[in-house]
């Protein structure tokens, strides 16, 4: 196999083909990559589009080389894109505002026997409209462009109202579900979005206006209902109101499930300390109700808070034991307490030995932490290892880093990376140190 390979796609395509092939014990034998960039083979490695997929996906924070990529691999390796692949290119573009694009690969799709568009494609579409604000134009789409592929129904709709109260634009979806749209069958699905975005938004008085309004028009309030009111208590620093409402269900005899007592876990671990969620999760295993990652991740969280780390790290031993692996979430839990930097370091490295693949955010995470406590070299630790591991940084990213070189004067380095990330299209922060803020100069 030969063909043209651009040498910006060696890392992340060598990446993947060693995930796609992890049994084999010369998994580079077969593969050059020659100096004119190109890639060989001696056996016939076809991309998948689970491959092509976790490939547009390193590359999520530099959509130039995302679309490049995208293109190659169909006109040089004769890929025939599906909806799949086209939606994860959607959303790359629409992450960074290119909606003329967008709509071009949409048309494309249309023209496709196997790449219709589809609910998720208008749901990727309505949520980059939103977060660039475009409240007006997200309405139009659902109006104007889902009815050309029949996708005008109450998916979409609900998508759309979901996508608003997610985007804080509450208010819109309120109204467009109350006053606009006439023909809109309320029922408690729609409430608990509208419920769920108030609060997102912090209007803790709304949700509790709504919260009785759903009673008055008579909406059933079901167990997602409590579980989001239950939560709201818990946001708004009110844990005892919640732990109230967990105790009301019982005596009406509510069957919880898993997500309610996660939040109940949560609120009785707030109000009244972490051994009585720890006997809230004991009921929970009685009433067979099996725990998750979830409920796991929160009673450790809440013994890292109250610094019985010894617990909580005999409780991720025994998680594996339990049929529930940890998550990237489980170890955010101790990264947020832990004050040790070779402790994190190596928390960090034995997350990433467990199979588990760091998120950009863990990455932001640790490296401000580093920095807060003014530690360079495990900041440079923590980017290397992102970079090892083929993921493309972000704004955050770029940001903690230029921050942490800033803090330590090394002004040069930290202006390569902030021009690095300008090139690529991400938003650098203003710094005096790097001449990129004015600053103001007072005339007596």
């Amino acid at each position: 196999m030969l063909c043209s390979f651009p040498s910006r796609f060696q890392r992340a395509i060598v990446l993947l083909l060693n995930q796609t092939n992890p049994f084999s014990s010369k998994p580079f034998n077969t593969l050059s990559i020659s100096n004119n960039n190109t890639f060989r083979t001696n056996d016939s490695i076809e991309f998948d589009h689970a491959t092509v997929r976790e490939t547009i996906s390193s590359y999520s924070n530099d959509w130039k080389s995302a679309f490049e990529f995208f293109n190659w691999v169909e006109t040089n390796s004769s890929f025939l894109h599906n909806t799949d692949t086209y939606n994860f290119m959607l959303d790359v573009l629409g992450k960074f505002f290119e909606f003329d694009l967008c709509w071009n690969l949409i048309q494309r799709m249309k023209d496709h026997q196997f790449s219709h568009p589809n609910h998720t494609t208008f749901r990727i579409m309505f949520k980059r409209y939103l977060s660039a604000h475009l409240v007006q134009e997200t309405i139009d789409i659902y109006n104007n462009r889902t009815p050309e592929f029949n996708l005008k129904d109450e998916t979409s709709l609900s998508n759309l109202i979901d996508a608003l109260c997610e985007y804080k634009h509450v208010v819109e979806a309120y109204e467009l579900l109350f006053k606009t749209c006439s023909d809109c069958k309320i029922n408690t699905k729609f409430c608990n979005m509208i419920l769920r975005g108030w609060s997102k938004i912090g209007w803790w008085s709304k949700c509790r206006e709504f919260w009785e309004e759903m009673g008055k028009m008579g909406i059933d309030r079901d167990l997602y209902s409590y579980s989001i009111y239950m939560d709201i208590q818990c946001k708004c620093n009110k844990p005892w109101k919640a732990v109230k409402l967990y105790k009301e269900m019982k005596r009406e005899g509510i069957q919880l499930d898993v997500p309610a007592y996660n939040t109940v876990i949560n609120a009785v671990g707030l109000c009244e300390g972490v051994d009585m969620a720890i006997r809230v999760y004991r009921d929970m295993k009685e009433s067979r109700c099996e725990p998750n990652v979830v409920t796991y991740n929160t009673i450790i969280k809440l013994l890292c808070k109250y610094e019985r780390f010894k617990e909580a790290y005999l409780m991720l031993e025994e998680m594996p034991k339990r049929g529930c692996e940890p998550n990237v979430i489980t170890y955010h839990c101790f990264f947020g307490f832990l004050v040790k930097s070779k402790e994190i370091l190596r928390l960090f490295e034995r997350m990433i030995d467990s199979g588990l693949r760091p998120r950009m955010d863990t990455y932001v995470m640790l490296m401000r932490k580093f920095s807060r406590w003014g530690f360079l070299r495990p900041v440079f630790l923590v980017w290397k290892k992102m970079e090892e591991l083929g993921c493309s940084p972000d704004e955050f990213a770029y940001n903690a880093l230029i921050d942490a070189l800033v803090q330590k004067g090394m002004v040069d380095m930290a202006r390569k990376y902030d021009e690095e990330m300008l090139a690529k299209g991400l938003s650098a922060k203003p710094r005096v140190e790097l001449g990129t803020k004015l600053v103001d100069k007072h005339v007596d």
